[in-house]
């Protein structure tokens, strides 16, 4: 009974977080980006594009566009996600059938770098909800996930790679011209990062790589101190033909300042080098994302001291 009430909580906060995603989403659109006449990418760009260009209402290519696309999403990632897709596509498009009747909520801007910049930010919060719990606004999303699902490909770069095509289709427009584009990227650079960030930021990792002759002496230090593994290398200085020991550390991205700071501490002399690490799987890390099988088991970290 605990069980099933915990599940029935689960599912209901998770259409919540949709919802008000949802309405965040359609905020960033029917407040900023349309009422000053900018345009983004996304399916609702592209229905926006098209609804300038041939004069077909979002009303209308909106959904029979993402009819398809939910077929595929269907095919592909379970009925649960198609549920969820169904229900924020049903509530987005009533959204932009009410609110635009509220035009006290309507922003007006004479700066529209501001409006790309505010309307980016609240369509990748919107969206990024959506996401974080299973859903989809339809469109580029349902092509995120499905590429997403099975390889480690970030959700921003499928949104950047789609957006840079349907943006270009703004040439082609009457009355829109090079300046409407610059704008419209401005606002597809801004939800790509920002998309990100809202999905991954708290899971982005790096790899630092620490040469120092008082290895022992770290290495012990992040296994006791920070809770992360570490893997000593074996190498040799081609000039002076020593041996010694590289540490390999992956770490999350907010501790990455800490783990360096500790080791300049211990050893100031030490070399380190940061680079950034996209997809890490492991315990502790993500699971793995390999073609069309997902494996779910969990890998060993393994620690040589």
């Amino acid at each position: 009974m605990t069980m099933k009430k915990s599940n029935v909580l689960n599912v209901l906060w998770d259409y919540f977080l949709m919802t008000v995603g949802s309405v965040i989403f359609c905020m960033a659109w029917t407040s900023f980006v349309i009422p000053n006449g900018l345009a983004s990418g996304g399916l609702t760009g592209l229905c926006t594009i098209i609804q300038y260009g041939l004069g077909i209402p979002i009303g209308i290519s909106y959904p029979v566009v993402n009819i398809l696309l939910l077929i595929l999403g269907f095919l592909s990632l379970g009925k649960s996600f198609g549920f969820k897709t169904i229900y924020v596509i049903l509530l987005t498009s009533l959204l932009f059938e009410v609110l635009p009747k509220f035009p006290q909520l309507e922003v007006m801007m004479d700066e529209k770098l501001l409006v790309a910049l505010v309307g980016a930010s609240l369509e990748s919060v919107g969206i990024g909800l959506v996401l974080l719990r299973g859903g989809s606004t339809g469109g580029t999303d349902i092509i995120a996930m499905m590429i997403n699902k099975y390889w480690p490909v970030s959700p921003g770069k499928v949104y950047l790679y789609t957006d840079v095509f349907i943006i270009s289709c703004l040439l082609f427009v009457p009355e829109k011209g090079l300046v409407d584009m610059i704008y419209a990227f401005v606002m597809m650079l801004g939800f790509s990062f920002g998309v990100d960030y809202v999905l991954l930021g708290n899971k982005s990792s790096v790899q630092i790589l620490a040469f120092s002759a008082k290895y022992k002496e770290i290495a012990d230090y992040i296994i006791n101190e920070l809770d992360r593994g570490v893997t000593a290398l074996q190498s040799v200085g081609w000039y002076s033909q020593k041996e010694s020991k590289v540490l390999l550390i992956i770490a999350r991205k907010q501790q990455m300042n800490e783990v360096v700071n500790e080791i300049k501490k211990i050893d100031r002399r030490a070399f380190i080098s940061v680079s950034t690490a996209m997809s890490v799987f492991g315990e502790g890390f993500e699971e793995v994302k390999s073609g069309l099988k997902k494996v779910n088991d969990k890998n060993v970290e393994v620690n040589n001291e």
